[in-house]
């Protein structure tokens, strides 16, 4: 199996982040960690005659038809996510705590935004987070994060810290960037519940004044 690489989509916007060598680096998902997605996934879901069974952490495959009880099909419970992102991006709620933590972090460190979501939502997303106070550079990605993460690693050549709800995830970043601290983060409590600490993450925290004070001790531990 080839070892994963950069999509081609995301370069462009890589060589367009202004990282800064020396200064630490938080790189954060959206989804569930500054963004309150399912809620707004699920009220989505209802207007479009659907739902969402939490029986298991995970989307596609757990979307029903709200008139028939009968799963979604794998094409159609993409096309809902596809439209969720199209129309709501731009007016989901922002998970609490998570502005004022970075705003008090971005004094230390430097902030990108990596979350999975198609490229053509990306506008929506960065305006998004600034109407959030989170007005922070985005990539929007394809595929597992880790060798997204290493290049951004190897550029600041500095402590980096990864948050994300997703475990492969984290156990993407682990084998291709183990030196990067890894936070395990699910904002809605009901998916918290389905799914225990990621395996390769270093830590689980679901509380962003809480991440403020790990990434604060550990970065004072290190010497930054």
């Amino acid at each position: 199996m080839p070892a994963p690489r950069i999509h081609d989509s995301v370069w462009p916007q890589l060589d367009a982040l202004a990282l800064i060598e020396g200064r630490p680096l938080v790189i954060t998902d959206a989804d569930e960690v500054l963004f309150m997605f399912l809620q707004g996934f699920e009220a989505y879901l209802e207007d479009n005659g659907h739902y969402l069974d939490l029986s298991s952490f995970a989307l596609v495959g757990n979307i029903k038809n709200a008139a028939t009880e009968e799963m979604a099909p794998v094409e159609v419970a993409k096309d809902l996510l596809d439209g969720f992102f199209r129309e709501r991006t731009e007016t989901m709620t922002p998970v609490p705590g998570a502005a004022a933590a970075l705003a008090a972090l971005s004094a230390r460190v430097q902030i990108v935004v990596l979350s999975n979501l198609p490229e053509a939502s990306r506008p929506a997303r960065e305006k998004a987070l600034a109407l959030a106070g989170m007005a922070y550079p985005v990539v929007a990605n394809t595929g597992l994060k880790g060798p997204v993460v290493r290049h951004m690693a190897d550029i600041v050549k500095a402590p980096v810290f990864f948050l994300d709800d997703i475990p492969h995830n984290h156990t993407s970043v682990a084998q291709v960037a183990p030196d990067v601290r890894r936070v395990h983060f699910i904002a809605d409590p009901r998916l918290a519940r389905l799914i225990g600490p990621a395996e390769h993450s270093n830590h689980r925290v679901d509380d962003w004044a809480e991440v403020r004070l790990l990434i604060e001790r550990e970065l004072e531990a290190l010497g930054w």
